[in-house]
């Protein structure tokens, strides 16, 4: 059998779509399992051990969909599984000329137009968390499969050595101010207190992670915490999940990173207001979540368009405790 699984981004809901997979390559271990994505987020993909090969989109032109499709066609997929539920992600698993193409039940996709695309659809029947959603598009090839794993693979990380030289090899919490959508990210100065608590309280070293564009809002977190926090070196997709799998803890909004983390068995204090915690969250209940989406306004969208702006309304006394509930009594205090 040959399968191709069609999941373009974002970094996230990759994430969420590596139970899914793991589950495809249990039930059949010498298939041939194929991952379509965009360039950008081929660095994590490409960790997923489950996956045989991974093809990049490169850019979003028409030249680059093409290309694609050549690409995919002289594999002869007998599946096609679109865990997108896009209108282009839907035309990409129905030109890969796969003889079988799944997705989404009407109900559950994205953009309703990506259901003509669809040979078959699932039943609709899942829990509210993506994960659930994903691992239930594998009714229609006969998996049923409540096991949640992430088998990812391991390598050198330059970034964890350098902040393991740094702290001498004491524990840290990473920190993780940054977020693609404005509408995600808590102040910086909230987040140097919250660092500051993790070093004083917890004797955790804070590390503060950042990626393209958020090195100033980084260095900001580190200022305003009188230096008590440290910024992270520069860090790829395997660094960063070689880092989270040392980490005591991760305090971040929800964004890849925090879903890597959570992939890490990283143990997780998120801070959440216009997206679903339900649908997008941590989904180990151990974790903690700090949430505003019941009183947001502005239900995934990447700007605040309120008066009142629901993070704004999230304070470090409550970040703390959640902090201190989610690592237990502390031996530092």
């Amino acid at each position: 059998m040959n399968f191709l699984i069609v999941r373009l981004g974002a970094l996230g809901d990759i994430v969420h779509t590596v139970p899914a997979v793991a589950a495809l390559r249990r039930a059949h271990p010498d298939a041939r399992i194929d991952w379509v994505v965009d360039a950008r987020h081929a660095a994590f993909a490409e960790l997923v051990l489950p996956v045989d090969r991974i093809i990049r989109l490169e850019k979003a032109t028409v030249n680059a969909w093409v290309d694609l499709v050549r690409r995919l066609r002289p594999y002869r997929y007998d599946v096609a599984l679109d865990f997108q539920g896009l209108m282009k992600s839907a035309v990409l698993a129905r030109a890969s000329g796969a003889g079988r193409v799944v997705g989404f039940s009407i109900w559950h996709l994205r953009e309703k137009g990506a259901r003509p695309f669809y040979s078959e659809v699932d039943a609709g029947e899942f829990t509210p968390h993506v994960i659930g959603k994903n691992l239930s598009l594998l009714s229609t090839v006969g998996i049923s499969s409540p096991e949640i794993e992430f088998p990812l693979a391991e390598t050198p990380s330059a970034a964890l050595d350098a902040v393991q030289r740094d702290t001498g090899g004491a524990p840290f919490a990473l920190i993780n101010p940054g977020a693609a959508w404005p509408n995600k990210r808590w102040p910086a100065v909230r987040f140097s207190e919250v660092a500051s608590f993790v070093r004083d309280v917890r004797g955790l070293q804070p590390i503060v992670l950042w990626g393209p564009a958020e090195e100033t809002l980084a260095r900001d977190v580190v200022a305003a915490s009188g230096n008590v926090a440290r910024m992270a070196p520069a860090t790829t997709m395997a660094d960063l999940l070689e880092l989270s799998r040392r980490a005591s803890l991760m305090v971040s909004g929800d964004t890849g990173p925090l879903h890597i983390a959570g992939a890490a068995g990283t143990p997780l204090v998120a801070i959440f207001g216009p997206t679903d915690p339900a649908r997008n969250g941590p989904w180990s209940t151990d974790d903690i979540v700090v949430s505003r989406y019941g009183s947001c306004g502005c239900h995934y969208q990447r700007q605040c368009r309120q008066p009142a702006w629901c993070l704004d309304d999230v304070t470090v006394a409550e970040v703390t405790a959640a902090i201190q509930h989610r690592l237990g009594p502390s031996h530092a205090s």
